[in-house]
């Protein structure tokens, strides 16, 4: 008994090296392209308007009522304490630092990141990336890089959004319904806050983006099983990608702020 679940184990360990692999080769593949060849900026334009511009709907939505929450939850500890005044930079930190990057990037993997898998999974199993290669074009130039380049430098901005948007329901919250004191509160955020707090955490997305999207188009690129196998690995690359950015959000905390 002892000695088949060492087995299967071990299996199981050498199966999640070999994927590590598989997508690190992947992701090595893109990034040679993105330096080697001709990128096509219209289908970059079309996917950062795809990825971007319809996420501002949803980051909007997020970006408020994670604000107008977090100053409600931080009134409530800090009020213990008499020092309500932090409240204005307990969010604009939490915000600009955390919720804001980590937030868009769940968002985006919900709505835009799904739905890279389930295309590019589709086309798989229809041959149609098939047919690309068989017409002598590159099907990571054309469906992959473009993707990977829109999601890593669209989800910065997005990040920014929901964190001013946070911010900014933080204020509302605050001064209109907590009755704190407006100068107080802003007083508060320039004696508090620093330029190194918005920069690592725009850094904090472009890694988000960049992770998310990698795995995303690696998944559904190497998609098999027909349509089931669509839809297992619309919902891998969902959960994978979620996993990713929790783990590289604690390591990037640890090399910024530490």
């Amino acid at each position: 008994m002892v000695i088949k679940a060492i087995d299967y184990m071990g299996a199981k360990l050498i199966d999640g090296c070999h994927a590590l692999g598989r997508v690190a080769l992947f992701t090595y593949q893109a990034v040679v392209i993105f330096f080697t060849h001709k990128i096509n900026i219209r289908r970059v334009l079309y996917q950062m308007h795809y990825i971007g511009v319809s996420s501002v709907g949803i980051v909007f939505l997020v970006g408020i009522t994670v604000g107008a929450v977090l100053a409600l939850q931080s009134h409530t500890g800090l009020a213990r304490f008499g020092s309500t005044q932090f409240i204005g930079p307990i969010v604009w930190i939490s915000m600009v630092r955390e919720f804001g990057p980590i937030l868009t990037a769940i968002m985006v993997i919900g709505r835009a990141g799904s739905a890279m898998t389930a295309e590019l999974g589709s086309m798989r199993i229809t041959e149609q990336i098939d047919a690309l290669q068989t017409l002598c074009v590159d099907p990571m130039n054309y469906l992959v890089v473009p993707r990977v380049i829109a999601s890593t430098f669209i989800i910065p901005f997005l990040s920014m959004l929901c964190s001013w948007f946070g911010i900014g329901a933080g204020y509302i919250t605050s001064v209109y319904i907590l009755d704190i004191n407006s100068e107080v509160y802003l007083e508060a955020i320039r004696a508090n806050v620093e330029l190194s707090d918005v920069t690592n955490g725009l850094v904090k997305a472009l890694v988000f983006g960049f992770l998310f999207s990698v795995i995303c188009t690696y998944k559904g690129f190497f998609t098999s099983g027909g349509a089931k196998g669509v839809g297992i690995s619309t919902t891998q690359s969902v959960v994978y990608s979620n996993v990713t950015i929790f783990v590289a959000d604690y390591i990037l905390t640890s090399l910024m702020f530490t």
